[in-house]
């Protein structure tokens, strides 16, 4: 069975967690440097105070209320209590940690107790499917020809410290001044992509012509829809957002591959014998032919 539950997102733009996404469930998400903090910063972070702040659930709102001495801002103005919405910046402190609230209305499985033992079934057993790491990663939905026109429906895009928000799309990203959101970034070029809205979704489109753009490490052309936690890179090297649904988009780091193990060190090393040619015999024989000759 399933039910709507409403889902906090934490992102960070700026501190010890930069790039990090974090989910809370529950009605309160406290925030300061106490092991037991919801939110823990590191306890060197000093300017964060031990229970610095806490995000309390009232009904389907989140009020944010502040227990600090160094205070805590919502879009650069310092609160003591004041309710969230989407896209709000909040620095922990000022010059501090900052984080961007999110909220997700997810349809989540909900466990119901069993009233009695289940009836056992006597068949063959069915087999147990492969791991999924071994299964097809199924390729993005592409569209052969989408028409879409302009959607009044919202779209957040999180890069750096840069955090957009718009009421309609389709958005244009690229370095071109004429993009909606202009990205200087060495490999994005004038109009790299675009994110519109058709058919109750968000999808991206590669405007490069050169399959850049990929969701899932699969390249799309036309256009592919987008499904919360798809992992989207504008080019081979960044930069690299999550979708988390609800038309939000926030930058990520993608963490380096390992660095291959290196070989073993050799055993000791064993001094190669140095190879001596045989000495030759003396010639006995020929000294003694000698004398015989001279008597």
């Amino acid at each position: 069975m399933k039910r709507p539950s409403i889902i906090v997102q934490l992102v960070h733009i700026q501190g010890p967690f930069k790039g990090e996404i974090q989910e809370f469930r529950g009605d309160k998400i406290s925030i300061g440097r106490n092991p037991s903090c919801s939110l823990t910063f590191p306890p060197d972070l000093a300017i964060v105070s031990r229970n610095h702040a806490e995000i309390i659930r009232e009904g389907n709102r989140f009020k944010l209320v502040d227990h600090s001495a160094n205070g805590t801002f919502v879009n650069g103005k310092r609160v003591k209590e004041t309710f969230l919405k989407d896209g709000d910046v909040l620095t922990i402190a000022k010059g501090g940690p900052k984080v961007s609230f999110l909220t997700q209305t997810r349809e989540e499985d909900v466990v119901e107790p069993e009233t009695g033992p289940p009836e056992q079934e006597i068949g063959t057993p069915e087999p147990f499917p492969p791991p999924e790491s071994l299964q097809p990663r199924p390729r993005p939905k592409e569209a052969p020809d989408l028409s879409y026109k302009e959607a009044m429906v919202p779209l957040v895009i999180q890069y750096g410290p840069t955090l957009r928000s718009y009421k309609k799309v389709p958005v244009t990203i690229g370095k071109h001044p004429n993009c909606h959101f202009q990205m200087d970034h060495p490999g994005i070029m004038d109009r790299h992509a675009e994110i519109f809205f058709v058919d109750d979704q968000y999808w991206i489109k590669d405007l490069t012509s050169q399959q850049l753009v990929t969701i899932n490490g699969v390249p799309i052309n036309l256009g592919a829809p987008l499904k919360p936690h798809d992992e989207i890179s504008l080019t081979p090297e960044g930069p690299f957002f999550t979708f988390l649904g609800g038309g939000r988009l926030a930058q990520v780091e993608k963490r380096a591959a390992p660095a291959p193990a290196e070989p073993p060190p050799e055993g000791p090393s064993q001094e190669k014998p140095v190879f001596q040619a045989p000495q030759k015999p003396e010639k006995k024989g020929r000294s003694f032919f000698k004398k015989v000759l001279k008597r």
